[in-house]
């Protein structure tokens, strides 16, 4: 296809802009070589042939690896747009038209309690004409998959350090940390928080930040917890602590149903401490309707 651009005529080869969308996917020549059953060379020389032809850099070349430029990223944007539409001519043509869902991915950090991942798979599900993928990762790994519009939203309990100029965020949640225990540990109501001195404790790891809030509160209140066990996965944290194995920190709102059947009970509230929950998403020039509209209006039901 021909354009002109500045009085310049500027060529879109078709297979050379899937080429692109395959090697952007893929992360590596190597890579979408084997996918697309093409030497490597010749690969890398198409690649070339298709930046000169649109007059635009695509991929920064660093350490044997293809880092997409601003440019890069926009392109393969549309790249997967031309193609979806391509692939829907042809259900169309062939009298087997596809559904027009609108596909959302969301990255969860894997510290996130589940049930809150849930509910915000369930919010967009909820949409008309919508599908969600959940993939769970670690903070930085899922924000440069952000930032490479590799997924459309984030769900996070800490604001990132690193490209925060490409991204924009929304405070979702506010949950008061409890501490939780079984009904062995009751008693411990009674002179709270000092009564939890010596007490045994199942503990988010270093890397979760509701773990420094906990910290700093035992620390300014002068408790020293024996923390038995440290877990990402609040599941095994409410796990153990329905085992009696000791007590836990997380809102009110990740154990609501155990405090209900009296598995788990209520030991004392952590003053003036707080886990915040925050929904993240990049700038992009092609949005996602229903991410979009999730970024706008979606909050914890129940927080």
């Amino acid at each position: 296809m021909k354009t002109q651009i500045k009085n310049k005529n500027v060529w879109l080869n078709y297979h050379h802009l899937y080429y692109f969308m395959v090697v952007a996917s893929e992360g590596s020549i190597a890579s979408a070589s084997k996918k697309l059953s093409i030497g490597q060379s010749a690969l890398s020389i198409q690649l070339k042939q298709f930046e000169d032809s649109i007059s635009v850099k695509l991929f920064e070349r660093s350490h044997r690896k293809l880092v997409l430029t601003e440019n890069g990223k926009i392109a393969l944007e549309y790249a997967h747009e031309v193609f979806k539409m391509g692939n829907e001519m042809l259900e169309t043509l062939h009298d087997h038209p596809t559904i027009n869902r609108v596909h959302v991915q969301v990255g969860a950090l894997d510290t996130i309690p589940k049930h809150l991942t849930l509910q915000l798979a369930e919010t967009i599900i909820g949409m008309k004409n919508s599908t969600v993928t959940i993939l769970e990762g670690k903070g930085e790994e899922l924000l440069q998959e952000l930032i490479q519009h590799k997924i459309d939203l984030l769900i996070t309990n800490e604001l990132p350090a690193s490209g925060a100029n490409q991204v924009f965020s929304k405070k979702i949640a506010r949950l008061p940390l409890l501490v939780l225990g079984s009904k062995k540990y009751i008693g411990l109501k009674k002179k709270f928080p000092d009564s939890l001195n010596a007490q045994p404790f199942i503990v988010p790891t270093m890397d979760n930040k509701g773990r420094h809030e906990i910290d700093h509160f035992f620390k300014l209140n002068e408790i020293k917890p024996d923390i038995i066990a440290e877990s990402q996965d609040v599941m095994v944290q409410k796990l153990m602590a329905l085992r009696g194995h000791g007590m836990i920190v997380i809102p009110e709102f990740a154990a609501r149903e155990y405090i209900q059947k009296k598995e788990l009970f209520v030991i004392g509230k952590l003053e003036g401490t707080f886990e915040e929950l925050f929904l993240v998403a990049a700038s992009r020039k092609i949005e996602n309707p229903i991410a979009t509209e999730i970024m706008k209006n979606f909050k914890i039901i129940g927080s």
